[in-house]
């Protein structure tokens, strides 16, 4: 039986040290932003969970969708190398919560970046800095996973481009970069695809456990609970471990009880893992008539057949609360409602 009491968080040892507690004394806008990444990178396996160069390609489908990952010679992006698109796509949500114009092209302090995602600022984080932008950069990606509405099947990467500002000098310090996000991502974020990450996620020292935490705050969300077989959690993992070693990570990352928002029970007989709402994220406000409105009753009927089984008040409520959650106000309720249909049944039936 579930608990209806939440867990609250605790600050554990299996969590790296929070380097700059007080990095708001001398970042501005960079402290305010709420830490977002788009949905589509957190549903799939993008990302090498390797700490050694992958430069072998990888294709990954499920539900009908697919993925091809092509790495450059300096290896497959990691999802620590995913930190620069979380801080992007951060900074660029809070541009656009404050009426602020944004573009594709984010010029970001090198020094803001590295705080931002509890880094170090020597000169190795530079320097790894640097070597993370240019796999970014290399990855290519072919996939018919949709973005906004718009599918994109040609080779794209991560990041379309990159430039770095130092000082004059062979060792002259890293002043800042400027990055352009790729079609694929930055449809994403206008499309407001997107979902918050708890500040503790840069703070998870292993790559398995940031995947994994995804995946919760992906599928979990703000339900109760959520249940996945170890297989299709291995599989959308991206992990390249074979399953005993990986059935292993789960226990212990079960036992340790650290990741944030979602606590991890594993069930040996059945090979199921349980992810239960620590209740720690804030709440969705559910979005009210006067808000919104009501939907056209026309529109249930395409939402059944959109996503058979599935009670679609149910589908709504949980609708009402991601707009709520993500501030959002559709200007065509019904489609949006729709679109949120589809992509929850995909997600959701795995």
């Amino acid at each position: 039986m579930v608990s209806e009491t939440p867990n609250l968080p605790v600050i554990h040892e299996a969590l790296l040290p929070e380097r700059h507690p007080q990095h708001d004394l001398f970042i501005c806008d960079v402290a305010d932003a709420v830490l977002k990444d788009v949905m589509p990178q957190m549903e799939h396996p993008f990302y090498s969970l390797s700490k050694k160069p992958e430069t072998s390609v990888r294709r990954y489908e499920h539900n009908g969708q697919w993925l091809e990952i092509t790495p450059s010679v300096k290896g497959l992006a990691t999802i620590y190398d995913k930190d620069i698109l979380i801080y992007c796509i951060s900074q660029i949500m809070a541009k656009l919560k404050a009426g602020e114009k944004v573009s594709q092209r984010v010029r970001i302090s090198s020094r803001d970046l590295l705080i931002f995602t509890n880094r170090g600022t020597a000169g190795k984080d530079y320097k790894a800095l640097i070597e993370a932008l240019d796999r970014l950069e290399g990855t290519r990606i072919r996939t018919n996973i949709v973005t906004g509405d718009e599918e994109q099947v040609d080779g794209f990467g991560l990041i379309d481009a990159s430039s770095i500002r130092r000082k004059l000098g062979l060792d002259g310090r890293l002043l800042h970069c400027e990055i352009k996000l790729s079609d694929w991502v930055f449809n994403a974020i206008k499309s407001n695809d997107v979902l918050t990450l708890n500040r503790d996620y840069f703070r998870l020292r292993k790559p398995l456990e940031r995947r994994v935490y995804e995946l919760a705050r992906k599928h979990c969300g703000q339900q109760v609970a959520w249940k996945a077989s170890l297989e299709i959690l291995l599989k959308k993992s991206g992990s390249q471990s074979p399953e005993k070693l990986f059935r292993q990570m789960i226990k212990n990352l079960a036992a340790s009880d650290h990741l944030p928002d979602y606590r991890v029970e594993f069930d040996p007989q059945k090979d199921m893992v349980t992810f239960i709402n620590r209740g720690t994220m804030k709440a969705a406000e559910p979005a009210t008539e006067a808000w919104m409105g009501a939907l056209d009753p026309d529109i249930y009927g395409d939402a059944r057949n959109i996503a058979p089984g599935w009670d679609v008040h149910h589908l709504e409520r949980e609708w009402r609360m991601w707009l709520g959650d993500n501030e959002i106000a559709p200007k065509n309720p019904e489609r949006h409602f729709i679109k949120f249909c589809e992509t929850w049944f995909a997600s959701n039936c795995v």
